[in-house]
C-alpha cells in the first residue's frame, strides 16, 4: 500500500520536473537493493548507489554490496570508486551524483537512486553546502579536545557562535560538531548562515519511495543478515584490509561491521559478542535511519511483510514513475 505525501518544498531551485528520478530509501535490510533490481525488469534503469561505505573498494560483505551477477545486469554507480584511506563526502556525492543523473537521462533511461544514508540522498536531491576548505591545525586542536573528553565543551561554544546549527546537529556525532566550529574559524560566520545562502540547481523531480517492516520482522531480518555476513567471511575480509595496509582507525572502517570484527580479530570480544553486537549496532542503526526518513514527508512509505513481492512492490513505483500521484 502506498501512502502518498505532500511534497516539501527544498532550499534548491528546481526545474524540468517532467525528469522523474524515484529514489529508494528506508533502513538497513528492508530490501530496497532487491526492489530496484525488480524495477530494472519493468523499466530501462541505472542504479544510483547512496550507500556512504560502497564506495570504497575492498568492503563488499559488510556493506551489502549488489553482486557482480547483478552489476553486470543492470549499470550501478557509486560503487568500488575509492580506496578506503581515500576521503569522499555528502557534498562530492551530491555534485558528481547530479552529473550521473544528466548522462543516465541523455542515454534514454531512468536513474534510480537506491540506498540508506540519508545525508548523502538530501545532498543529491536538494543540494548541500559544504564550506570552505579546512584549516587542518585547527582541526587538530578541536581533534586534541576531543580526545580529551572535551565533547560537552565543543557543544557548548557552537551553541554561542551558531545556536541554529548546534539546533540541527547530533551532539553525538562530534566530526559535524568539529566541522560547523571549523567553518565559524575559517569564516567568521555561522555554517547555518551560509548553508541557506547556498543555492544550487535540481533539474529533476525526485520521487521518494520508503521500505517500511514492522519492527520485529525488520529486526529478524536484521539478525538474519549478520549472522549471514558472518558465515560469508567479513571477519576473513577485515584481515585481507588490514594486510592490505588499511588502519581499523580509518573513517570508513569506523562503521557497523567492520568494527565488531576487528575487535574480535585483536582479541578484544569473543566471536559470540562479536554477532551480539553485531545484531544489536544494526539495529540501532536502523532505527537511526528510520528517524531521519520519517522527518522526510515527500516520502510514500510502502508497507513490507514477508507476503510481499519486490516484484509487486516494484510494479507499484514502476507506475508511480510514469504517473506519478
Amino acid at each position: 500500500m502506498v501512502v502518498s505525501a505532500t511534497p516539501s518544498a527544498g532550499s534548491a531551485a528546481r526545474e524540468g520536473a517532467s525528469r522523474l528520478v524515484p529514489v529508494i530509501v528506508g533502513p538497513t535490510s528492508s530490501g530496497k537493493t532487491a526492489v530496484a533490481l525488480a524495477i530494472a525488469d519493468l523499466l530501462p534503469v541505472e542504479i544510483i548507489s547512496a550507500d556512504s561505505r560502497q564506495v570504497y573498494r575492498y568492503l563488499d560483505i559488510g556493506t551489502a554490496k549488489p553482486s557482480a551477477a547483478e552489476r553486470a545486469r543492470v549499470p550501478h554507480h557509486f560503487i568500488d570508486i575509492i580506496d578506503p584511506d581515500e576521503e569522499f563526502s555528502a557534498g562530492r556525492f551530491g555534485d558528481e551524483g547530479r552529473r550521473v543523473i544528466d548522462e543516465v537521462f541523455a542515454r534514454g533511461r531512468t536513474p534510480v537512486i537506491v540506498g540508506g544514508s540519508g545525508l548523502y540522498i538530501k545532498s543529491l536531491v536538494d543540494g548541500l553546502f559544504e564550506g570552505p576548505g579546512a584549516d587542518p591545525e585547527f582541526r587538530d586542536a578541536l581533534q586534541a579536545r576531543l580526545d580529551r573528553g572535551e565533547l560537552g565543551a565543543l557543544v557548548e561554544e557552537l551553541h554561542r557562535v551558531d545556536p541554529e546549527a548546534a539546533r540541527r546537529i547530533d551532539p553525538t556525532k562530534p566530526r559535524r560538531v568539529v566541522r560547523a566550529l571549523e567553518v565559524h574559524h575559517v569564516t567568521g560566520r555561522p555554517l547555518s548562515d551560509l548553508q541557506t545562502e547556498q543555492k544550487i540547481r535540481i533539474d529533476f523531480e525526485a520521487l521518494f519511495f520508503g521500505l517500511k517492516w514492522e519492527r520485529q520482522e525488520l529486526y529478524d531480518r536484521i539478525n538474519r543478515r549478520c549472522d549471514a555476513m558472518l558465515s560469508s567471511g567479513l571477519v576473513d575480509e577485515a584481515a585481507a584490509l588490514e594486510r592490505r595496509g588499511f588502519s581499523r582507525s580509518l573513517n570508513a572502517l569506523n562503521t557497523v561491521g567492520y568494527k565488531e570484527a576487528f575487535a574480535f580479530l585483536h582479541g578484544e570480544i569473543a566471536r559470540e559478542e562479536m554477532l551480539s553486537q553485531f545484531s544489536q549496532n544494526s539495529r540501532r542503526y536502523a532505527k537511526r535511519q528510520m528517524t531521519w526518513f520519517r522527518r522526510d514527508a515527500r516520502v510514500r512509505w510502502l508497507q513490507m511483510g514477508e507476503e510481499f513481492s519486490a516484484n509487486e512492490l516494484a510494479e507499484v513505483i514502476a507506475r508511480e514513475c510514469v504517473s506519478p500521484a
